[in-house]
């Protein structure tokens, strides 16, 4: 079966607005119904684009599309290599002008209605695979750690749960 190209992460980056950008970044999300509800929230909360990581089930898989509701094809997306994302493409984003949120629950961690997420201009959430979350290399070099605050005796949610969380406070919504 032939599969066209996908754009590198620069190329990819180039076809998108550059005032007030925002791009979700999956790394090593395994689940396909997962990426499908992503891109899902992606399409209808203001994301400009998804960029998935080749550790993470293809937005092309039969199951993907289906939960997607066609989303994958309306979403500008892209793949990257894994274990360039966290040697190089990371730091790509930030000379780009990205900032980086990694959805991640650490000692510095910020809410994630704090107002100076608002502020930023490019901003690349990062999110992360159901089980282990991020890398510790992926949260060390990005600009902020941010939660979703819940109720006492819950500490996380489902990926493509907190993705729409995520996508409804800080993507391009219209009112």
């Amino acid at each position: 079966m032939y599969r066209r190209k996908r754009p590198t992460l620069v190329q990819f980056l180039a076809t998108l607005p550059t005032d007030h950008s925002r791009i979700a970044v999956l790394e090593n999300v395994v689940n396909p119904t997962n990426i499908g509800a992503i891109f899902r929230s992606a399409a209808a909360l203001g994301i400009d684009g998804v960029v998935v990581t080749s550790d993470s089930a293809d937005p092309f898989y039969h199951r993907v599309s289906r939960v997607a509701m066609g989303t994958v094809f309306q979403v500008p997306w892209t793949y990257i290599d894994a274990h360039v994302w966290r040697s190089t493409e990371i730091k790509l984003l930030h000379q780009l002008g990205y900032q980086m949120a990694a959805m991640a629950l650490r000692h510095n961690t910020i809410n994630i209605d704090d107002p100076c997420l608002g502020q930023v201009s490019k901003l690349a959430i990062i999110l992360g695979s159901e089980g282990p979350g991020l890398t510790a290399e992926t949260i060390t070099q990005s600009d902020f750690t941010i939660k979703i605050p819940m109720a006492a005796g819950v500490d996380s949610l489902n990926v493509a749960a907190a993705s729409a969380l995520a996508f409804w406070e800080l993507g391009k919504r219209t009112e």
